[in-house]
């Protein structure tokens, strides 16, 4: 293969473009792309100067130009195996279904999935089998590993499951080079800014904070009175149901895992030099993510903060990108292909 030809992909739950920014500088080429939230789709046509394809249900997958990789950020959902081994069968009615379709059509040398940490026992781990064996019964060779963005340059204690798929070997996740040093989230923070600290009376910090092995370390909380009886001390402000919104953390350690789910940016930060605390800026999340700084958000905060808790941590993708690159598409590593069981496969007919 020629090294100096862009290997192509495509985007698929593509968000606002986490993993393009992460493969493309590293010598991949992105041909198509499939996004069905309008202010996602927004975002990644203002950046990228494309807009994405909408509903996956609805597109004409015949269409999609040749890819060499499928790349997807997909939603998780249960599927009714009744404790059945059916592989591509048991995906029917759920999106992960239209992304088996594609594959099957296009047998794409390899497939890249990431979700949440939680996949891995989502209905008693049984979604997270039905993945794996859909994968092998198109043919596939698979491996998965949870991996952690702060092991990748970033100060954010992030975990997300990322499995890849090939057509002629398992990849080798024990080839990734994580960095040696963890940054500090203080290294990340901006100088100016319209910045919102907190009243000295809407806080309270603990004494001898300690730092987790996760590398977080808690230092105080938000003077929120609920849920006052059965709890452990210090804890009597952090909601049960999210306690991060709550929770106030060090810039000497990292930051906890950027949700979706948070469109406020309820992230609280204490600044030793200043004795304060202040929220999280907006541009603040997007670079403990590794948005470069020219990177257009979405101009309504609600829908900025939950597109960036959304997306990828951008070092680890480029890191994992290259890997890729090294052991599916290096005519000096990569291996002859080996023999793989014949894939179960559905005519695609019967598929479109």
């Amino acid at each position: 293969m020629n090294e100096n030809k862009p290997i192509k992909f495509i985007d698929i739950f593509a968000g606002i473009g986490g993993f393009r920014l992460g493969f493309e500088p590293v010598g991949y080429h992105c041909v198509y792309s499939c996004e069905n939230n309008p202010h996602c789709q927004a975002v990644y046509t203002q950046n990228f100067a494309e807009t994405p394809a909408g509903d996956i249900t609805q597109i004409d997958i015949k269409k999609i130009p040749d890819f060499s990789i499928l790349i997807a950020g997909f939603p998780c959902q249960p599927f009714s195996i009744c404790g059945k081994r059916a592989g591509f069968n048991d995906t029917r009615g759920t999106l992960f279904f239209h992304i088996c379709q594609i594959i099957q059509l296009h047998q794409p040398t390899v497939v890249i999935l990431e979700n949440v940490k939680h996949l891995l026992h989502h209905d008693q781990g049984r979604t997270f089998d039905v993945i794996l064996y859909a994968l092998e019964d198109l043919g596939y060779q698979v491996n998965y590993k949870l991996l952690n963005a702060k092991d990748f340059g970033v100060p954010q204690n992030r975990e997300r499951v990322f499995i890849v798929a090939s057509l002629s070997q398992k990849f080798d996740f024990t080839k990734l080079e994580p960095n040696a040093v963890t940054p500090k989230l203080k290294e990340y923070l901006v100088e100016t800014g319209d910045f919102e600290y907190l009243n000295p009376e809407e806080y309270t910090l603990i004494e001898n904070p300690k730092k987790q092995d996760s590398g977080l370390i808690f230092v105080g909380y938000r003077n929120k009175g609920i849920w006052r009886k059965g709890i452990r001390p210090n804890t009597k402000h952090l909601s049960r149901v999210h306690r991060q919104p709550n929770r106030i953390y060090s810039i000497e350690g990292v930051h906890p895992t950027l949700p979706s789910q948070e469109t406020s940016g309820r992230f609280f930060i204490y600044l030793p030099d200043e004795n304060r605390v202040r929220k999280l800026t907006l541009q603040e999340c997007y670079k403990i993510m590794g948005f470069p700084d020219d990177f257009y958000i979405h101009p309504n905060s609600s829908e900025a903060y939950k597109q960036v808790g959304n997306s990828v941590c951008i070092p680890l993708v480029k890191e994992l990108a290259h890997q890729i690159k090294q052991q599916f598409f290096s005519p000096v590593e990569t291996p002859a292909k080996k023999e793989h069981r014949q894939p179960i496969l559905v005519p695609i007919q019967q598929l479109l």
